[in-house]
């Protein structure tokens, strides 16, 4: 009789533990997913607005563009985050736009005029300087008919509107597309 051990194969239930190198890699694998979902979350645009972008900016005036979709709802949001942001901080370089008043010992935003459209050509720094210099009435005119949102900050008011420009008063006959939202006195200890 032969007594030596004959050979067994492997059993299907018994794993070979992973390498060190293979469970390196695996962590990186998924500590790289864990951190681009980390820093997206982070990053996310603030959803409680309409997304915008600046178009253009010339000392106190800030040309804002929104998407063509944007309804009077949203632009009311974004002007009343922009009253908000004034009252509180008076700090609009979280919303991306340039210290209007860089020089002013008092603070970086005192002034600043915030002029919203939906068409971008009208956001553009040549058609904000033309409506500034005041030169071309044409320009001036459509710039204002082409005005969406308006919000202005000053040292002792701020306004904040819906629809284009009107000259004089707001009437029955210019609510249905024009409409003053607040215009107020600030507190000038801010």
């Amino acid at each position: 009789m032969n007594d030596a051990p004959t050979p067994q194969a492997p059993s299907l239930s018994q794993k070979k533990p992973l390498d060190t190198v293979v469970k390196l890699a695996l962590m990186v694998f998924f500590g790289s997913f864990a951190l681009i979902w980390g820093g997206m979350y982070l990053s996310r645009p603030d959803r409680s607005i309409p997304p915008y972008s600046i178009g253009s900016q010339e000392g106190t005036a800030v040309s804002i563009h929104v998407p063509a979709w944007t309804s009077d709802t949203e632009i009311e949001t974004l002007i009343e985050r922009f009253r908000k942001v004034g009252r509180e901080t008076r700090n609009f370089g979280p919303m991306k736009i340039r210290p209007t008043t860089p020089d002013d010992p008092a603070g970086r935003y005192r002034r600043i005029s915030i002029y919203i459209f939906t068409h971008d050509a009208w956001a553009e720094a040549p058609i904000l300087h033309q409506y500034l210099s005041g030169d071309d009435l044409e320009v001036r005119n459509g710039f204002k008919r082409a005005l969406r949102g308006f919000y202005q900050l000053t040292d002792t008011e701020e306004e904040g509107r819906i629809g284009p420009m009107v000259d004089g008063p707001d009437s029955a006959a210019t609510a249905a597309y024009s409409r003053q939202l607040f215009k107020q006195a600030v507190t000038p200890d801010r």
